[in-house]
């Protein structure tokens, strides 16, 4: 009879113990101890410096995964996974980092000196992560550092603790820390590795907590109070619809859709704001909160739309927003006649380069502070973030912005332009169709009509007409709602009288002021928005 050279026949425990699987639940528990180390410290180490850098591993190197993402995988992630993108890239980076540590402890096991030096190069690539983030010094590799110093005492104590099992069977792998701890049991070695992954477990979640968003930034702005705007919106009834499942005029707060590049919501005291102006201007300007919130402010609707967004998509919403005209704050430091480009910078490093014109013309470009009535809650840009009207997101909206570059085009460039997205980022005029839903059944009235209903944008332009068409049938007018502002979304509705019970298929397409009706062909998000018919496969009853 073969015996199975991992196998133990010791007297104490005479179950089979196969210490590769022990070895691997060591290399878990030691990633576990890093991290928790880690995280926990830069928490601490963030509040206490009050470092503006990343020294956090984890969004450090999700970050740098998300910086060398390119157009075709972001567009997948965006639309397979929507607004739960980050969550998606959390577990996907939970589940690689745990199969590569449980490696790591195999190998450690096997090959102490090889598998503690994987391990430590795995931690330096988080240093080197960590130390890529902008604004990041030196200084903020520390948590990280002693995170890692930390995992390798683990892992070489836990994979020691397998290898020197009391079951362990004669011819077993010599193991530096085998003497030190010989004399373990199984049982011993799971309850060990399985506290250290837990207690490392908590400090990752302890860190993530110390590092969120809380409502200190709210009370400060609803303490600080928003200035009463001079101009003022307000949507009049016409313009909505008691449709059930048609969008709401303005888009709640709660429900406003949320894509960014920023991992964890950056926590921005409003008191220690300020936004820079610099570049191609007169003059540099520097202004507080208390400054902005002292100029004249003014209310807009407009809706924003993000370029991921696909054909029918509900990456775009509404709402009112208010704050200080950027082309007076602009105006003010003296635009240089050659300039062409702002470059708008987030917190967190993030840019985005939009044309000057959009910033200097008459539209309602906004630095705003407040939605819907409320200040800007953190996931979309508290203390101070950018609203641009005919813009995609990518080259306008920048959230907690510190800084607006006056430059040009050629000589600077925003995140996602390099990454493949266009320079500039009209928004394209689009059309959706919220009732009926793809594969829902809309009952007839007593009439035997049944009325679909959706929405269509074209964002500093307007929407002048929006139809449809049933089938193969003739391209039908839509009844447009009221439309309080070309910078926001229009609703529509349109009944068709006498439907025919079965299934059927309506597609959409609208027509914007300048008379540019949507084309069927249809195109991908990258590299300059969506294009095409919204069409939806339903059934009367």
């Amino acid at each position: 009879m073969t015996r199975d050279p991992e196998a133990g026949t010791g007297t104490g425990d005479r179950r089979p113990v196969r210490r590769g699987p022990l070895a691997a639940l060591a290399g878990v528990a030691a990633g576990a101890a890093t991290l928790g180390t880690a995280e926990l410290l830069a928490a601490l180490w963030t509040r206490w410096l009050g470092s503006a850098g990343t020294s956090s591993p984890l969004l450090a190197v999700g970050g740098a995964f998300v910086d060398r993402t390119p157009p075709w995988l972001k567009d997948w992630a965006v639309a397979t996974f929507g607004t739960a993108d980050k969550l998606a890239l959390g577990v996907g980076m939970a589940i690689t980092l745990t199969v590569a540590c449980a490696l790591l402890g195999v190998l450690a096991w096997r090959r102490p000196t090889l598998g503690v030096g994987a391990f430590a190069a795995v931690g330096v690539v988080g240093l080197l992560a960590v130390l890529s983030r902008p604004a990041t010094g030196v200084v903020d590799l520390v948590p990280t550092a002693i995170g890692v110093v930390v995992g390798i005492q683990v892992l070489r104590r836990l994979t020691g603790m397998v290898a020197g099992l009391r079951t362990a069977a004669p011819g077993s792998p010599p193991h530096p820390a085998a003497t030190r701890a010989a004399g373990a049991s199984r049982r011993q070695v799971l309850l060990t590795t399985g506290g250290v992954t837990g207690v490392g477990a908590l400090g990752v979640l302890a860190g993530q907590l110390l590092s969120t968003v809380g409502q200190a930034a709210t009370r400060t702005a609803q303490a600080i109070g928003l200035p009463t705007p001079v101009s003022t919106v307000s949507v009049p009834a016409d313009a909505s619809s008691d449709i059930t499942g048609h969008s709401d005029y303005l888009t709640a707060n709660a429900d406003f859709y949320r894509i960014d590049t920023a991992l964890r919501v950056p926590r921005v005291d409003a008191q220690g704001w300020t936004l820079r102006v610099t570049g191609m201007v007169d003059e540099e300007i520097e202004i507080s909160y208390d400054d902005l919130l002292a100029e004249e402010h003014v209310e807009a609707l407009v809706t924003l739309t993000c370029v991921s967004n696909q054909v029918g998509g509900d990456l775009v919403g509404n709402s009112r927003w208010q704050g200080w005209p950027v082309r007076e704050l602009l105006a003010r430091a003296g635009v240089r006649p050659e300039a062409d480009m702002v470059l708008s910078r987030a917190v967190d490093g993030w840019t985005a380069g939009t044309p000057i014109e959009a910033l200097t013309d008459d539209r309602d470009s906004l630095l705003a502070v407040a939605m819907n009535g409320e200040p800007l809650p953190a996931e979309h840009g508290y203390p101070v973030r950018l609203v641009v009207p005919g813009l995609y997101g990518y080259v306008s909206a920048t959230k907690w912005v510190t800084e607006l570059k006056v430059t040009r085009f050629d000589e600077d460039e925003g995140y996602w332009t390099p990454r493949g997205w266009s320079e500039r980022g009209p928004i394209k005029t689009a059309s959706r169709i919220d009732v009926p839903r793809s594969g829902g059944e809309l009952a007839p009235d007593a009439d035997g009509a049944v009325t679909l209903a959706g929405v269509a944008w074209a964002q500093h332009r307007g929407v002048d007409r929006v139809e449809l068409q049933v089938d193969d049938g003739e391209w039908q007018e839509a009844s447009l709602l009221a439309e309080p502002s070309v910078d926001s979304w229009r609703l529509w509705t349109y009944t068709w009288s006498a439907a025919v019970p079965g299934n059927h298929q309506v597609r959409v397409r609208a027509t914007d002021a300048t008379g540019e009706t949507q084309t069927e062909q249809t195109a991908a998000p990258a590299p300059n928005g969506a294009s095409g018919w919204h069409t939806v496969d339903f059934s009367v009853a």
